[in-house]
């Protein structure tokens, strides 16, 4: 990684710029500040194989931090900003990083230029394996599974989104939208446009208003974002801020086809989708917008197919870290857990996900893990939740004296605020079904609960 990150960095001359918020940074000033923080990390010990959690918000800091932190040859382990103390302590018991990167002062909204960070040692260990970015995904548990990326994988994702027709281009300006955090942000938006020269533009927020100044200011070529960005573009239109514009496409989640046309509709040109996971890295583009819910073509370089309904995609080995993971890899194939088909032109077509993973303003929940906290209160026996667009949960208790209140304070202890359920339910026990497993459907659940309220069992949310 070493290597690959010090060749990304000197591909392109000195003038050529690469970020923007306010201020422009150049490949030049980037390559001067990336070698300071390298600097100023080696300084306190890391180095080659070390491993460092990297806790910091969207800001121009955390894409010069971790690209110094590669070119030292650490381990980055990639934790979202957004998690409370307790959530991602769990992280660190997983993957026990050396030393904790995190911003000094207070957490600004919104995307941030510089934050001064803090390198924190900690008891860890330093990598077991060769992967050099290690990220999360929920796992049926409750407890994330630890996925790792290898040199040899990240090299060929870029090398897929360089391959791949009608994406940004070398000179072009693409206001990205997806957090450099994810996978998506980080592969797709930062690196592939240190490969290609592109021009990465970043907006104060997700509002509207912020991203269309944003993109008439950069007279932007490109955008991409998670569907919920769409929407709120398609929701507040201005044709005009959006003028220069030769495209976008969704990365990071699927596009629903009703956001997609009000966005057409609005905007003139379509939104494209590229499709891929945490644990492979992006499996398809069509950037110029196909009948949804297909989600195009296979990108170069990779082999995909659909077995017993579900879409699996070749890997040389399995992306999980923790031997006792519930691994879905097996055999040199991975099962993604979303159903789909290929259509006769070979482009895949999405039919749901198989599992309990739902979207919340535009970020990935997995519903397990809501339940696995809820479960975690010593008054609560049984717990259901449930999607998609906002999460309700069901709680059994053998207490009178617990209520949702007292479980919404309990959770928002524990769950980042985009995880916590809108709505939390309260009975003395859960319906279940003649085999004797809760109930999961909303009517049947909402209804006997309804039942217990009007009894008199205990208060709702």
């Amino acid at each position: 990684m070493r290597a690959f990150t010090s060749g990304l960095l000197h591909r392109h001359d000195d003038s050529t710029p690469i970020f923007s918020h306010r201020n422009t940074v150049t490949h030049g000033l980037l390559r001067a500040d990336v070698l300071a923080h390298a600097e100023r990390f080696a300084a306190v010990g890391i180095g080659d194989g070390s491993t460092v959690a990297v806790q910091v918000p969207p800001s121009f800091s955390h894409l010069e931090a971790v690209l110094a932190l590669w070119t030292l040859g650490a381990q980055v382990i990639s934790i979202d900003h957004r998690l409370r103390l307790s959530e991602a302590h769990a992280l660190h018991a997983l993957t026990r990083p050396q030393f904790l990167v995190h911003p000094s002062g207070e957490v600004a909204q919104g995307f941030q230029e510089r934050y001064g960070l803090v390198v924190s040692p900690v008891d860890g260990a330093p990598a077991s394996s060769a992967h050099r970015l290690v990220q999360f995904s929920s796992g049926s548990t409750g407890r994330s599974k630890v996925i790792g990326r290898s040199t040899s994988s990240l090299v060929d994702e870029v090398a897929r989104f360089e391959a791949c027709e009608g994406v940004p281009r070398s000179g072009e300006r693409l206001l990205l939208l997806n957090s450099p955090a994810h996978s998506f942000g980080l592969i797709g938006g930062l690196l592939h446009s240190l490969a290609a020269g592109v021009h990465l533009v970043f907006a104060a927020s997700p509002a509207a208003t912020d991203v269309q100044r944003q993109a008439r200011a950069f007279e932007v070529d490109f955008v991409t974002g998670l569907p919920f960005h769409f929407d709120l573009l398609a929701s507040s239109p201005d044709r005009s801020a959006l003028g220069s514009a030769r495209g976008a496409f969704a990365g990071g989640e699927l596009m629903p086809q009703e956001v997609a046309s009000r966005f057409l509709a609005e905007y003139g040109f379509p939104v494209g989708e590229c499709f891929g996971t945490t644990e492979t890295g992006a499996l398809t583009m069509a950037v110029s917008g196909t009948v949804r819910p297909s989600v195009g073509p296979l990108m170069p370089g990779i082999t995909a197919r659909v077995r017993d309904g579900l879409v699996e995609v070749a890997l040389p080995e399995t992306p999980y870290l923790s031997s006792d993971d519930p691994s879905r890899y097996s055999g040199g194939w991975f099962r993604t857990g979303d159903r789909g088909e290929f259509t006769p032109s070979g482009e895949l077509r999405l039919l749901g996900r198989a599992d309990s993973l739902v979207v919340v303003r535009g970020n990935k929940v997995d519903l397990t893990e809501v339940e696995h906290v809820l479960r975690g209160h010593p008054l609560v026996t049984e717990a259901v939740a449930l999607g998609p667009s906002e999460i309700r949960a069901y709680v059994g208790t053998s207490s009178s004296a617990l209520t949702a209140d007292a479980l919404t304070e309990w959770c928002t202890e524990r769950l980042a605020e985009f995880k916590l359920p809108q709505h939390i339910h309260v009975m003395d026990t859960l319906p279940r079904t003649p085999t004797g497993k809760i109930v999961r459907s909303m009517e049947p659940l909402h209804a006997s609960y309804l039942q217990a309220h009007s009894a008199g069992n205990n208060g709702a949310k």
